[in-house]
């Protein structure tokens, strides 16, 4: 799961973005997911966007999301990918990173399905095999 459908799951309450999985798979997200879906809810408590209450709710659902997941770090071997073109560029750096951690997953492609939100990442995905959701 990339970092737009997770916010887009906390924030806008997009529940095709959380949908429950069929048996025998697994939510996995970078680290950078949740880096920055917490930075989201933070801005979005900044701005007036969220309650107090909201904010809770969605720090709490945040933390019950990382918990049921299989978290990738940012590692060198993520790094040394993102500095190679992708099939669609430009792409920033950041969308860069989560299609390079999904990559270097190992799994076949026709195998891992991307949640996104974001167009580029969307895109990429789909020109490197992936299924899309």
């Amino acid at each position: 799961m990339e970092s737009s459908a997770l916010v887009a799951a906390l924030l806008e309450h997009d529940t095709a973005a959380m949908k429950p999985l069929p048996v025998g798979t697994q939510h996995v997200t970078s680290a950078l997911t949740l880096a920055e879906a917490g930075r989201a809810i933070v801005r979005a408590r900044a701005t007036g966007r969220l309650t107090a209450a909201e904010e809770q709710a969605a720090v709490r659902a945040l933390r019950t999301f990382e918990r049921r997941c299989f978290v990738l770090d940012v590692d060198r071997a993520v790094l040394d990918r993102v500095r190679r073109p992708f099939p669609i560029e430009p792409i920033r750096t950041l969308d860069a990173v989560h299609l390079a951690t999904t990559e270097l997953l190992g799994e076949p492609p026709q195998l891992v399905t991307v949640v996104t939100r974001d167009a580029r990442v969307r895109d990429n995905a789909r020109a490197l095999g992936y299924a899309i959701e």
